[in-house]
């Protein structure tokens, strides 16, 4: 029983520290309202044009097969670890049959996101390059 106080009372802390800390920052700031301080910028500068921007969407299937292998890397150092000890308990195709089946999830992934275009970049029309 005493270790669910304990845990209380360490999520009450971790709830009473932070909303603590808003309230008292909120109270002591200095309120100047200014129309420059509601104006969006960037490291200063006068903002210009729209901030409405139009993104290629290959940054975001980049970044999401980035973290799709990132995760695959998570999962596969810890089996490394204890492959050895795996294959003297269990045998080898017990050992080895579940990553080959998720690795191979994973290279089924990779070749259909290749196939439709995901990895391959899109040339910028005004783009044109020379050879020397």
């Amino acid at each position: 029983m005493n270790t669910w106080i304990a845990i209380g009372a360490l999520a009450a802390v971790g709830v009473i520290i932070p909303l603590s800390m808003v309230a008292v920052s909120t109270l002591l700031r200095p309120s100047v309202p200014e129309q420059g301080k509601r104006a969006a910028f960037e490291s200063g500068e006068v903002p210009t044009g729209s901030t409405r921007l139009r993104f290629n969407i290959q940054y975001y299937m980049v970044a999401l097969l980035f973290v799709v292998f990132d995760i695959e890397t998570v999962l596969i150092f810890p089996w490394t670890v204890i492959y050895r000890s795996a294959v003297d308990s269990q045998g080898l195709v017990a050992a080895l049959a579940p990553m080959l089946v998720f690795i191979g999830v994973l290279v089924v992934g990779l070749v259909w996101a290749w196939r439709n275009g995901a990895v391959s970049w899109v040339r910028n029309p005004r783009y044109e390059y020379k050879h020397e």
